[in-house]
């Protein structure tokens, strides 16, 4: 029986190791106990890489059902800033709770990631850097870097003996140069681009992106090293933001995980639903307005979708173009004008366009041309204005130091809306005699 245990511990730990993605997608689908159950039979190593790799919801529910022990042999185990943004998404009782149960020394560790404001350098960075003394012999430096991880030893960070950054160094240039040379006379980069802790997310992918680094270091303001964020974290980063980013636009929480309660669905979505119904009904107000024009001829009231729903997509379209901008930096407040107009412009002549296909369609529906010409006139109208408010709204938000995406959805389709109704209906008033 101990020895078809071991069999079958031996068989689980190389499944483990050789596919962790069958692993993550299975243990997403099972219970949290079965998920505990499994880290307190895995080496911490192994736990941490599992903790890594599941949802954040799903590890932190775990994370709180885990023997003290365990859990702290985990945690140690785990990329600090990984460890940092687990417990990051616990309530506050739960993240002192689990701290209180670690080491000293890894939990301030921990706690000083945590007290960075989110999206800064000093929340991605990677404490334990591993940095190298230029006074250093290549052999030397190369005994040093037996002794740590792999994945921190693709570009070295060189120090003087007070741990001031000096430059960065390949790996590759190190083992291939002569045992006997000294650190500082293999510097490539003697001034590499660094970042300061409170240094904004935005930032450093900018600085990733337009200087191609694999690695930049995050230092204090005496020049003394505090970390390294890798490329890997940034592009992870990234993901994570361009993700929360779609939840915000259209009123779902940042915090909301796929396997969160329902009631904390609820009260997260709640109040943006009942915002989303007030502007409905101001909507339905512009509607209400031309009440007896609709009554007079109701036509206008069957073509109502079509134009709104022509003026929603041209303002959406806008929209993610001006939020991708603002994410990856390709456009400043000071650009305002130029995206404007050129978004007022494109909405325009898609209406143009969009207004031949679609009064020409109205005229064969109902044999009167000047319905045709109203409709085509608001298409173009409502587009433009459509494309006016998708490019507005992110630039006002991020005007008034708020976040661009939050809710931006529903407040253009909202405007867009009231565009679409106002414009067709109010052509229809004016132009009645033409129905």
């Amino acid at each position: 029986m101990t020895e078809q245990h071991a069999l079958t511990r031996a068989l689980a730990d190389a499944y483990i190791t050789q596919y962790p993605n069958e692993v993550t997608e299975a243990l997403e689908a099972a219970p949290v106990p079965e998920v505990v159950q499994l880290l307190q039979a895995q080496p911490a190593e192994k736990g941490a890489r599992i903790l890594e790799q599941i949802s954040t919801a799903l590890a932190s529910a775990a994370l709180r059902q885990l023997k003290p022990g365990k859990m702290q042999q985990i945690l140690a185990a785990m990329d600090p800033v990984g460890a940092a943004l687990l417990l990051g998404s616990l309530d506050q009782a739960s993240r002192e709770a689990l701290l209180g149960d670690l080491d000293a020394g890894l939990a301030r560790e921990l706690q000083d990631i945590m007290s960075y404001p989110e999206g800064s350098a000093g929340r991605l960075m990677q404490p334990r850097a591993t940095s190298i003394p230029a006074r250093l012999s290549v052999s030397q430096a190369l005994n040093r870097l037996r002794q740590v991880a792999a994945r921190d030893t693709a570009v070295l960070v060189v120090t003087d003996d007070s741990g001031k950054l000096v430059g960065l160094v390949d790996l590759a240039d190190v083992v291939h140069a002569d045992p006997g040379t000294r650190l500082q006379e293999l510097l490539h980069i003697t001034s590499p681009v660094r970042v300061n802790a409170l240094t904004t997310r935005e930032e450093i992918v900018d600085l990733f992106t337009h200087n191609r680094l694999r690695l930049l270091p995050v230092v204090d303001l005496e020049d003394r090293l505090l970390g390294v964020i890798r490329q890997s974290t940034v592009i992870k980063a990234a993901q994570e933001e361009a993700s929360s980013d779609m939840q915000a636009m259209v009123g779902v929480s940042r915090d909301e995980r796929a396997l969160s309660s329902p009631l904390f669905a609820m009260r997260k979505r709640l109040p943006w639903l009942n915002i989303n119904l007030l502007t409905a009904f101001l909507a339905a107000a512009v509607v209400g307005l031309f009440e007896n024009t609709i009554a007079q001829f109701t036509a206008l009231a069957v073509l109502l979708p079509v134009v709104a729903g022509q003026s929603g997509n041209t303002g959406a379209q806008a929209l993610a173009v001006i939020m991708r901008g603002l994410a990856l930096r390709e456009i400043r407040l000071r650009h305002w004008q130029r995206v404007l107009f050129k978004e007022v412009l494109a909405g325009a002549l898609n209406g143009i366009a969009i207004a031949v296909v679609t009064g020409t369609g109205v005229l064969f529906w109902s044999h009167s041309p000047g319905l045709a010409l109203i409709i085509a006139a608001a298409m173009v109208l409502s587009m433009a204005l459509a494309g006016l408010a998708g490019a507005a709204i992110p630039l006002l938000l991020t005007r008034m130091h708020q976040d661009p995406a939050q809710s931006a959805s529903i407040i253009l389709t909202t405007v867009t809306d009231v565009v679409g109704f106002f414009s067709f209906l109010g052509l229809a008033t004016l132009f009645s005699n033409l129905l």
